[in-house]
């Protein structure tokens, strides 16, 4: 059989049953998940930290700000990304150009000056706009002639993710904590470029794979001889205005609430609304015109098929503008409200834990690493030295800081550490959660958003339940960690319903062509989750200070209950819309 034009050549090195490029996929995707977690769970912490303890002593309302349209603007350069990869660039110097720019972010954060701060942040957007979307799509690539073994290499690779989001956690967040900031930062720049080098020295392993496109025939219809529905220029307009105002509004709302209302391009009012709210609720508006208006000029099933997604969509960005209290309000809680000290016994079995935790996790992973480079070891031996250089610095970090845990009397748990279990609990679980997806017993789409919210909803009354004796006002309080070790879990039982699975009914649901605009739809839903994560942060304290720090919590568990009841009322509904597909 001649395999020259095709994926099987992949498989003519594997580890583990997989292509070797796999796994030089997976590492280069686990240092990126190590530089992004470890710079976010040290972000809120560094603004919010007093300028004795070497942070910018900014209120909560303040940072929750700054980082919602930080973490906003990160999944809307995605669609950035993937048009420059798809159109333009091919996926892997998207890749490069994203581990680029986001090594320079992370060093520039190291300089801790506001000028490096913010130029870093701009650079990280960027960055990860290039490199996220575009790593997946080589995976896909990779298996297109192997479907059957797609599924379990996006488990290889999700299990990359989630182990570059515990390490950086971890490690980032210690030295962030302990030693200073800029050495948390640094650190997640340093192994942004080792991911960066070990990419660029391996990419002739992908073959063809990513190179830059071959501008392809225009079409007039689809697979489904379905007439297609181009933008014509005054819709191009019409997205360009509504984009403008929503990046003004995300860039200059924090910039307002930072300066104390210094810089405020927002001051006036229309219709008895503020300028701020003006602008953003006129995107809203524009945004959900435009998504009608193309949807009435579909066939009538694709039609209801995009309403379902669209549908998903919505209940999406309540479930981030919830979950995505982990590296904001439940840090805070954390850091502030959370006994964090263990002494004798209960500091000595944390210590063991916690060893475990790091060093078996570790140490899979370097097996891993050693079965590649029986693979690849003689063609990619720079890259294999580079990566090797990556992995003896990570050894070196986590015993070093295990030694210092171990000598000391008294232990007190870092802050991020409580978000480094949500990786933890993804591992441990996914493989369940999978399991349930493929037996009989598999629900519905609304019926894993309904399960998804109601575990959300079980996390937030869990934390609101601890949080029930610090009195309104307080600033510090001592709450047992159980709480948040149990508050991790039920969210990433709701991540494990939610997340995965909204994109894969969004591939199953639209056509072909429709892909990446439905996508960008997607990424755009998250984004407004994650900049809603932030507003609620900002009013932790005003709702604290009145009615307590638990009604804050009992608020985000009715929401989510309240959308649990809403994703299950319309299940029938969204079942006809969705024309037999599960």
């Amino acid at each position: 059989m001649n395999t020259e034009n095709s994926t099987d050549q992949f498989f003519k090195s594997t580890v583990l049953g997989h292509p070797s490029g796999l796994f030089v996929l997976f590492f280069t995707e686990m240092w990126e998940r190590f530089s992004f977690y470890g710079m976010r769970a040290l972000l809120v912490m560094f603004f919010t930290s007093t300028a004795l303890e070497g942070g910018w002593d900014w209120t909560r309302e303040q940072a929750m700000a700054l980082f919602g349209s930080y973490v906003g603007l990160v999944y809307l350069s995605t669609m950035m990304g993937g048009y420059f990869a798809d159109k333009k660039i091919g996926y892997r110097w998207a890749v490069v150009i994203g581990a680029l720019l986001m090594t320079l972010g992370h060093g520039s954060m190291a300089l801790e000056s506001p000028f490096f701060i913010y130029s870093g942040l701009i650079l990280l957007v960027f960055g990860n706009g290039f490199f996220k979307p575009n790593m997946t799509s080589i995976v896909s690539e990779m298996y297109k002639d192997r479907p059957e073994k797609k599924d379990g290499a996006y488990t290889i690779f999700y299990m990359g993710v989630n182990s570059g989001a515990f390490f950086g956690i971890v490690l980032c967040g210690y030295l962030g904590e302990q030693v200073g900031w800029n050495w948390g930062f640094g650190l997640a720049g340093v192994f942004m470029l080792f991911g960066l080098i070990q990419f660029w020295l391996s990419q002739d392993i992908f073959g063809d794979i990513g190179l830059k496109p071959v501008k392809k025939e225009v079409m007039l219809t689809d697979e489904n001889n379905d007439k297609l529905n181009p933008f014509p220029v005054w819709q191009i307009a019409l997205i360009g205005l509504m984009t403008t105002l929503g990046l003004a509004w995300i860039i200059f709302e924090p910039a307002k609430i930072i300066t104390n209302g210094a810089l405020d391009i927002f001051n006036f009012e229309v219709f008895g609304l503020s300028g701020n709210n003006f602008t953003i609720l006129l995107a809203i508006l524009l945004f959900l015109f435009l998504l009608f208006y193309r949807l009435s000029n579909y066939s009538q099933i694709t039609k209801e098929k995009m309403i379902a997604v669209s549908f998903f969509a919505f209940l999406t960005i309540f479930f981030w503008a919830i979950f995505e209290q982990s590296p904001g309000t439940l840090t805070i809680f954390a850091d502030d409200y959370t006994n964090r000290v263990l002494v004798g016994n209960a500091g000595m079995i944390f210590k063991f834990v916690n060893a475990a935790i790091v060093l078996v996790p570790l140490g899979i992973i370097t097996w891993v690493l050693l079965l590649l480079f029986k693979q690849t070891f003689a063609k990619y031996s720079v890259a294999n030295i580079v990566l090797s250089m990556s992995f003896v610095i990570i050894w070196g970090i986590a015993f070093w800081m295990l030694k210092n845990q171990f000598s000391e009397d008294s232990l007190e748990v870092p802050a991020s550490w409580f978000s480094s279990l949500n990786s933890l609990y993804i591992i441990a679980l996914a493989p369940l959660f999978s399991k349930w997806w493929e037996s009989k017993y598999n629900p519905s789409a609304n019926m894993k958003y309904a399960l998804g919210m109601v575990f959300l909803a079980i996390g937030m009354i869990t934390v609101a339940i601890g949080a029930n004796g610090i009195a309104p006002g307080a600033k510090t309080a001592s709450v047992s960690m159980i709480y948040l070790i149990l508050v991790y879990l039920f969210v990433t039982m709701a991540e494990l319903c939610i997340s995965p699975v909204g994109l894969s009914y969004v591939s199953k649901l639209v056509p072909a062509r429709m892909i990446a605009m439905m996508f960008g739809i997607w990424y755009l839903a998250v984004a407004i989750g994650m900049k809603g994560a932030a507003k609620f942060g900002e009013n932790i304290d005003k709702i604290a200070d009145e009615k307590g720090l638990s009604y804050f919590f009992w608020m985000l568990a009715i929401v989510s209950l309240i959308v649990a009841a809403l994703s299950f009322v319309m299940s029938p509904i969204i079942k006809k819309l969705m024309h037999g597909v599960r």
